[in-house]
């Protein structure tokens, strides 16, 4: 049984965690469309391949599934969430399973304006926003909102293009330069991000893990604590349930007065998933038994408290390629 995982980048640990859980299974394979993607050389084979965006990109990657017999597969960027799901039954249709969310999730999860309607439609707190500056000045001379907000892409990821502003005068410059802004209330709080993973087989919400983000870098945890409350339990499990997601998920929450603010949501693994896994969460052994066709049991916050997580630089060496 070999294992795929799509634009594995800089997620050496992601890959390392799956060749371990794979182990005597099978094989993992990974893909970039940059030899110099340092966590393929951590696969069991690698493929380096053309942009998401090349002409027969989605048609390469299935004649890949064919050629290594793969079980499953995921990406870990967003962008690719959307064409996996998409192309799903292609996928199954050799014996490939998808570990991801539907398409129209994925694409709500991908636009930030998007999912803040689904959450307030649905009752959820979370972060005032809009897409009509103009919309935006009137709440702030209604006294609805004030400065400094987030001003950032409806559509971007990785905190790519996020600006703090602090008066309408740069509202306006920006978007005179850019197409496709929105405007979020400044959340000023404790920031929390939460591992999921949602049982293929059964539906079930069957894990999750809880941190407090202790310091943040290129709009990834760099720092961060576990912990555990049944409250935020509950509200994630009501929420993922509600909104259908499947298989593995990220969620930015914010504590503001002791109440839950549910901020974005990846349906992939996030670049703080190591400090899950390390504390007990292994998402890789649960999406193993999911692909052997059993359901994980339930066994929410199954690790420990106060176990901290802190990022640290290290080198990949390859010769010759």
């Amino acid at each position: 049984m070999n294992f795929l995982i799509l634009a594995a980048g800089t997620r050496n640990k992601v890959v390392q965690y799956f060749k371990r859980t794979f182990a005597g299974e099978g094989s993992v394979v990974a893909t970039d469309a940059s030899a110099l993607g340092p966590a393929i050389y951590d696969a069991d084979s690698y493929y380096i391949v053309p942009s998401i965006t090349a002409p027969g990109y989605i048609d390469m990657i299935l004649d890949i599934c064919k050629k290594e017999k793969i079980a499953g597969v995921l990406s870990l960027i967003d962008p690719e969430l959307s064409l996996l799901a998409q192309n799903e039954e292609k996928f199954a249709a050799i014996g490939t399973k998808v570990i991801g969310s539907s398409y129209e999730l994925c694409e709500m999860s991908l636009d930030k304006f998007r999912m803040y309607e689904w959450l307030k439609k649905h009752g959820y707190r979370t972060a005032r926003s809009w897409m009509d500056k103009e919309a935006f000045f009137r709440a702030v001379e209604a006294g609805e909102a004030s400065y400094p907000v987030f001003v950032k892409p409806a559509g971007g990821s990785a905190s790519i293009g996020i600006n703090k502003v602090y008066d309408a005068e740069t509202v306006e410059l920006l978007f005179a330069h850019e197409k496709g802004l929105m405007i979020q209330e400044f959340m000023n709080g404790q920031e929390i991000g939460a591992d999921v993973y949602i049982d293929l087989i059964s539906g079930e919400v069957v894990s999750i893990f809880t941190k407090k983000k202790i310091k943040m870098r290129a709009g990834e945890t760099d720092k961060a604590v576990s912990f555990k409350d049944p409250k935020l339990f509950a509200l994630i499990e009501k929420f993922v349930l509600e909104a259908g997601y499947r298989g593995q998920i990220d969620i930015d929450i914010f504590d503001i007065g002791g109440e839950y603010y549910i901020s974005e949501v990846n349906p992939r693994f996030g670049g703080g998933y190591p400090h899950a896994y390390e504390a007990g969460c292994d998402h890789m052994t649960l999406i193993l038994n999911n692909l052997r066709g059993t359901a994980n049991v339930k066994n929410i916050g199954a690790y420990e408290e106060g176990v901290y997580m802190m990022k640290y630089n290290e080198v990949k060496i390859v010769k010759g390629i």
